[in-house]
């Protein structure tokens, strides 16, 4: 059911394509991290138009790579994905391993990444399992509204157990368990009235039968009365958690970013003086440049002078 949902309502993300490279699938799995998808699309297709295989970024010193990374946060990405980058055209041919054993001794590549590029690239059966999946199966197997903060062993054999033998088919499930999470089987206010596992999902048969809908009282609360999809009184003392907005302004994290706009904008060895005058709290300027460097995403090149690294 949800693969056929996916192919009428897939969004259609250029690394998605019918001929994308293994390369483009891993570069938009580590964009994708922590970024969401419509700061991602640019920059991917910058990065795939400048760089197409391993090797040509391997080519290039890894400071061109945190430079074309911009503003799409979380920098360290970007030299992670030149590390790859150089142990690809060094060890595999300036291919992406396929084999997920390989992809996870690739630098800073996890489970999950491993996984998603063997099985979104290569088509293998693999359970793929993030944030979303997690949130699909819970609700849909277990009627909890939300699932746990982390993967667990226990989230990947129970996604494997519903994937399909055929290994295409298991790849196309696990896509659709993905985008099903993303644009319907969403945190807050799901849209299950448009959800293809509707009629199956353990949450919205419990709270259909514990709460008919045009019933009144506070037991009504957990069960939207125009859509007969679970509210967040559903299930209580179980209720999906608040998203939590991170605050970022006047962070180290600000800083840093700031200070590395001003590395990324020049060409040339940057004095502390032009980055002293991006913040006026000195200490926690100096905190920031000092955890750049001890990153590799700075160089200190001697006498208050900095730059990408070369």
């Amino acid at each position: 059911m949800a693969a056929d949902w996916y192919a009428g309502n897939a969004r259609d993300l250029p690394w998605r394509a019918a001929g994308v490279t293994p390369w483009g699938v891993l570069v938009s799995e580590i964009m994708l991290q922590q970024t969401p998808v419509a700061r991602v699309l640019p920059a991917w297709r910058d990065w795939m138009a400048r760089w197409p295989t391993p090797a040509a970024l391997a080519a290039d010193p890894p400071g061109e790579a945190i430079r074309a990374w911009g503003r799409l946060g979380y920098p360290r990405r970007a030299l992670r994905l030149h590390e790859c980058a150089v142990v690809m055209a060094a060890r595999f041919g300036g291919s992406v391993p396929s084999d997920v054993e390989e992809l996870l001794a690739l630098p800073g590549i996890g489970g999950y990444t491993a996984r998603a590029v063997a099985v979104f690239a290569y088509r293998q059966r693999h359970p793929v399992v993030d944030t979303n999946v997690r949130r699909v199966v819970a609700r849909a197997l277990t009627g909890a509204p939300a699932a746990g903060p982390t993967t667990t062993a226990r989230d990947l054999a129970v996604v494997e157990s519903l994937l399909p033998e055929e290994p295409e088919r298991a790849a196309l499930v696990s896509v659709a368990l993905m985008e099903l999470g993303a644009l319907i089987c969403v945190a807050r206010n799901p849209r299950c009235g448009d959800c293809p596992l509707a009629a199956a999902c353990a949450l919205r048969v419990s709270t259909t039968l514990t709460v008919p809908v045009g019933s009144s009282g506070p037991a009504a609360r957990g069960l939207s009365r125009r859509t007969g999809q679970p509210g967040p009184a559903a299930h209580p003392g179980r209720t999906a958690p608040a998203r939590r907005t991170q605050r970022y302004a006047g962070t180290d994290r600000q800083v840093r970013g700031l200070l590395l706009a001003v590395l990324r904008d020049s060409t040339e060895p940057v004095p502390r003086v032009r980055l002293d005058a991006v913040w006026p709290a000195a200490e926690q300027r100096r905190r920031a440049l000092a955890g750049l460097v001890a990153d590799g995403l700075v160089h200190d090149l001697g006498h208050d002078r900095f730059a990408l690294p070369g």
